[in-house]
């Protein structure tokens, strides 16, 4: 075989090896993406917790990537505090080991190449099955095989290093230059892994090459500490539109690897000679001398130094914190400018991180509408033309916020809805997309109760006295219905959906009642036409806003059930 044809063909089984991690990955997140978000959004400021959690949720959907960039997510969506955020990314750091484990024992003392070949033929019926559940055990067999079966063909693809050949000269001098081949045999490993995006495949790579004897044990230990270093990519990459709290999240997680670089770099040829005797003490060979012992040895190295370092950095996370603080301090913004709060990351790892990012801004909807009705409620009884626009201009901003901020979240949900979601996310996907809709309504109908309260100021209408305190106590219980709201939104738990539906009720009987003395006031003449019709629009859009709200509330009770957000 040419050596082109031998290098796209390492590149392909690189490739089947990424795909087949992929397919175990999203699988697993999709089986058990609500367990995931269930103990994240009821994480405490525990450290230990926090580690066992990060150690646990990567070692559930084999990737450390993903877990960074759902803990970057939920402390973007303000679930995750940034202390908590970094002992779940410490732990991501231990869980990841466990998959390199994984592949050094499975993937190099047992031949499964050949093996996993029944293994697919029993999950295709899986995949192509209407039934999610089922296809994603599918896909989660058919990623376990295609990784041993990459394994194998990576392992018949690189030759064993029995021949001179000037590329196996060439690593040879750079791995007799020290901490120069070190730094060198780093960078690599940094560079594959931002490329590829998954340590887990270089990790791999890295394997095939030290089992076929092309890299020694202290190179393929330089190249997993690069990986520790690429890794961290996945993050900042997450974090780059995030909002401050999210972005020191990501630091951290830089600051954590780079950190444990440092000081094994400091005892580099101890810590090797210690690594290697601990392996051989537990009844394994020489890695230094025998290059099928070097798999299990850098997954032990590759444990024992994450471990490691956590426990170092475990007493000073509140000194993290408190650093990557001081390195992105926070920025400011006007509160009429439009910025997304949540919405800054794209699309997640899993769908249910997504949606808890959808349903936090939708918060903010819903919260910034209640703030617009309540200056229309003070617009009613403004008599200087100063006050009243200034107002004006607050309340044309809040529609024009309004308005984009209905734009960005539907874009966003029509982008999480493209992936493969489950029974449940698809159902809260669509609820989304109804709370959205019926809190613009309510955006909506505050423009429409401002249009005629202008129209009422031109034409220099006065309301009877009566009138304007059935407005008022129309304003009150449509204020309390957005409270009710958003109150729900964010603190589901404290509030029964019975409460919301006897504020409607009370708002429509009040409706009613307002409506038929409207018709007897017009019989009597206690205000002309013009003014009724002004009185009669207030109150049917404020029994309107009241409709709305109902509806925002009953999606979010029905199908987001402890899927808190506070």
């Amino acid at each position: 075989m040419g050596i082109l044809l031998t290098i796209l063909s390492v590149i392909g089984a690189t490739a089947l090896f990424l795909f087949g991690m992929k397919l175990i990955s999203e699988s697993l997140q999709k089986m058990l993406e609500e367990r995931i978000s269930k103990v994240l959004s009821s994480m405490t400021g525990h450290k230990l917790r926090g580690i066992l959690t990060g150690v646990f949720i990567t070692f559930l959907i084999q990737s450390s990537s993903a877990t960074t960039v759902m803990v970057v997510s939920f402390v973007n969506a303000g679930i995750l505090r940034l202390a908590e955020a970094v002992s779940l990314i410490v732990g991501a750091n231990i869980g990841t080991t466990l998959t390199a484990w994984l592949i050094a024992l499975v993937g190099f003392e047992l031949n499964l190449g050949i093996d996993t070949l029944p293994i697919i033929g029993i999950s295709i019926p899986f995949l192509f099955s209407n039934v999610r559940k089922r296809k994603n055990i599918g896909e989660l067999m058919l990623g376990f095989s295609l990784i041993f079966i990459a394994l194998d063909f990576l392992k018949n693809l690189v030759p064993e290093a029995t021949q001179t050949s000037e590329l196996l000269n060439l690593i040879h001098v750079i791995g007799s230059w020290d901490h120069g081949s070190f730094l060198i045999f780093l960078v690599l490993g940094t560079l594959f892994t931002m490329i590829i995006r998954s340590s887990s495949s270089i990790f791999a790579l890295t394997l095939v090459l030290v089992y076929n004897g092309w890299i020694s044990f202290d190179m393929a230990v330089a190249m997993v500490l690069g990986e520790n270093i690429g890794t961290t990519i996945s993050a900042l990459m997450a974090s780059r539109k995030a909002n401050v709290t999210a972005k020191r999240a990501a630091l951290a997680h830089v600051f954590f690897n780079l950190f444990g670089i440092t000081w094994v770099l400091l005892f580099y040829p101890f810590l090797l000679k210690s690594i290697a005797s601990l392996y051989m003490w537990m009844g394994g060979g020489d890695p230094f001398t025998n290059f099928h012992e070097i798999p299990l040895a850098l997954a032990l190295f590759h444990t024992l130094f994450n471990v490691a370092n956590t426990l170092l950095l475990t007493g000073f996370t509140r000194h993290i914190t408190q650093f990557v603080i001081s390195r992105i301090p926070s920025g400011r913004n006007t509160d009429t400018d439009f910025r997304l709060t949540y919405i800054k990351t794209g699309i997640l790892s899993t769908p249910e991180a997504s949606l808890y990012q959808a349903l936090r801004e939708t918060t903010v909807f819903a919260e910034r509408v209640r703030k617009m009705f309540m200056n229309v409620e003070k617009i009613f009884d403004v008599q200087q033309d100063r006050e009243f626009n200034e107002l004006k201009e607050k309340i044309l901003a809040s529609e024009r916020f309004a308005n984009r901020l209905e734009t960005e979240i539907a874009n966003y949900l029509t982008k999480v809805g493209e992936g493969r979601l489950s029974e449940t996310s698809s159902l809260r996907l669509r609820a989304l997309y109804k709370m959205i809709d019926d809190i613009e309504s309510i955006a909506d109908s505050c423009i429409n109760i401002f249009n005629a309260i202008e129209r009422k100021r031109n034409k220099k209408i006065q309301f009877p006295e009566h009138v304007n305190n059935n407005v008022q106590l129309m304003f009150n219980m449509v204020r309390e219905t957005l409270e009710m709201m958003v109150t729900m939104l964010t603190h589901e738990e404290e509030l029964p959906l019975s409460l919301a539906q006897v504020a409607e009720v009370e708002l429509n009987n009040f409706r009613d009642i307002l409506k038929s003395e409207h018709l007897d006031n017009l019989e009597k003449g206690i205000y002309k036409y013009d003014a009724g019709i002004i009185y009669n629009d207030i109150v049917s859009q404020c029994e309107r806003i009241g409709d709305f709200a109902i509806n925002v509330d009953e999606a979010f009770k029905g199908l987001f059930k402890g899927f808190s957000v506070s």
